[in-house]
């Protein structure tokens, strides 16, 4: 779940509406400047689908410690420090989920999603917050993810979709530095970060070297991108999510009740160079 803070409550999107939020990024993405991604339909996949597992656990929603819906929200830019309010064991089994279930049909854009795990539980995570007796947990997690990223090339190697360009190690770190930007971006949107922040990565550009790119909200969920990365523009998205009242909760089943009787609202995000 993601949360924008509200003049009475909050605003909560589910995760696989976010990420279909970075789908639609990706998919406007490339210009005369920014190289557009190939194999496209598999990457546009991967990244729109990153957060499949999510739709469960989002459908039931919970509380943090401080009683605030436990989401993904503006004070958590650039940080991913929520481990000690977390199950560990709960959340590495939703984020295994997520990758297995686009696995299933698509073992390229599943090996993005992986990576993309894989960089947040270990170059983002804050091992402080994570209990020492559930490191080795986390550890063998991240492992058994390489592991599979492995199978999963060879996997897509035998099915003879693919170039061998597709499934070098290069080509999918640039295809997983795109997710990392889209997933990034739509977090900026859908929390409206008042902040300036950066798509992450350096994005490969087509003269053959790569760019910055930078964000800054110019109006309400209104942001400019320096330099514009897409085509045509400016450009306007929706993501949907809905309306609850409440600043804290007492328990996860009455945000859950407040939550269910919310109606589903349209949010629109507009991009600008």
């Amino acid at each position: 779940m993601l949360r924008q803070k509200t003049s009475d409550g909050w605003f909560l999107i589910r995760h696989p509406d976010h990420a279909g939020l970075a789908g639609a990024f990706a998919d406007a993405w490339g210009n005369a400047d920014f190289r557009r991604p190939e194999p496209r339909a598999d990457v546009l996949e991967g990244i729109r689908r990153h957060d499949d597992g999510w739709a469960a656990r989002d459908a039931s929603p919970t509380i943090t410690l401080a009683g605030k819906p436990s989401a993904f929200g503006a004070d958590l830019v650039g940080r991913y420090t929520a481990f000690e309010e977390i199950n560990l064991p709960e959340y590495l089994g939703v984020r295994g989920q997520a990758m297995e279930l686009v696995a299933a049909d698509n073992p390229y854009a599943a090996i993005l999603i992986s990576m993309h795990t894989c960089n947040l539980l270990t170059a983002h995570a804050d091992r402080t917050t994570i209990q020492a007796a559930e490191l080795p947990l986390l550890d063998a997690f991240v492992a058994r993810q390489q592991q599979r990223q492995l199978e999963l090339r060879a996997q897509a190697s035998e099915s003879g979709r693919f170039q061998d360009a597709d499934l070098s190690v290069e080509r999918l770190v640039e295809h997983f530095r795109l997710l990392q930007a889209c997933d990034n971006l739509s977090l900026l949107s859908c929390v409206d970060y008042a902040g300036t922040a950066t798509l992450l990565h350096p994005l490969p550009s087509n003269d053959g070297g790569t760019r910055e790119v930078a964000v800054h909200r110019t109006g309400l969920r209104t942001f400019r991108l320096d330099p514009w990365p897409f085509s045509g523009g400016p450009l306007s998205f929706e993501i949907s999510g809905r309306p609850v009242t409440g600043d804290l909760f007492s328990n996860s089943q009455e945000l859950q009740k407040h939550y269910a009787a919310a109606p589903i609202e349209t949010l629109t995000v507009h991009l600008h160079a």
